[in-house]
């Protein structure tokens, strides 16, 4: 019994002991396998370098190829900046501009007459210091429609700057005279010139017979151009 006990223990020590020995052997295995394949690579170093070369990637190739890629990319990113600097911009239509409103045109007192006979007639008084429209000024003159007229064929005395009595009162005269026909009735006026200062000049006649005449047969009036004073 005691002989079993002792070959059984050592046939455990020897498996271990082979087993140890396997275990330690696998390193230097390795290492002469490698120092083997390394003496084999420097031996035949000229016929595996060309191999070894022929699969290795080619970084020339790869960074020229980057480098011609690099460029469109640029210009893809500027493409849509240029297309919208491109984008034509629509026209700002201008501004209404304010036409101005039509003003009436009122007629001054030195209008042009119609060269033609002129049919006239209105209701007349004395002009005072408003609008003149149908009025009479002094003895030789009055205003038709917002016109000065002159009585062309007589000169009467001026009553503001009367040098007497009596040249005074003859001017009121013919100015009363004046009111008094042109309100008796429709009136013929006949343009006898151009218009001034002093007054569109006409020849203002009724039945054909002009007012002119009428005051200088009268004595409230003188023809044009006729020497003499008023006062005595």
């Amino acid at each position: 019994m005691a002989r079993t006990a002792t070959r059984g223990r050592r046939r455990k020590s020897s498996a271990k002991s082979k087993g140890r020995g396997h275990g330690g052997a696998l390193p230097w295995l390795f290492a002469g396998v490698v120092a083997v394949g390394s003496i084999a690579l420097y031996d035949n170093w000229k016929s595996v370098r060309p191999i070894l070369a022929s699969r290795a990637p080619d970084t020339a190739a790869i960074t020229a190829a980057i480098k011609a890629d690099s460029p469109k990319a640029a210009v893809a990113k500027s493409a849509p900046r240029q297309a919208i600097a491109s984008q034509p911009q629509r026209p700002v239509p201008p501004e209404a501009v304010p036409v101005p409103a039509a003003q009436p045109v009122k007629l001054s007192s030195t209008a042009t007459s119609p060269a033609g006979p002129q049919n006239a007639r209105a209701a007349f008084g004395y002009c005072g210091q408003g609008e003149h429209m149908n009025c009479v000024g002094d003895g030789g003159i009055f205003w038709y429609k917002g016109e000065k007229i002159l009585v062309a064929d007589m000169v009467v005395p001026d009553v503001g700057a009367a040098r007497c009595e009596g040249e005074r009162r003859i001017g009121f005269a013919a100015k009363s005279r004046l009111l008094k026909f042109l309100n008796a009735g429709p009136f013929i006026m006949n343009a006898a010139g151009k218009p001034a200062s002093s007054g569109a000049p006409h020849v203002i006649s009724r039945g054909g017979r002009s007012l002119g005449t009428q005051l200088i047969t009268e004595g409230l009036a003188r023809k044009p151009g006729a020497a003499g004073g008023w006062c005595a």
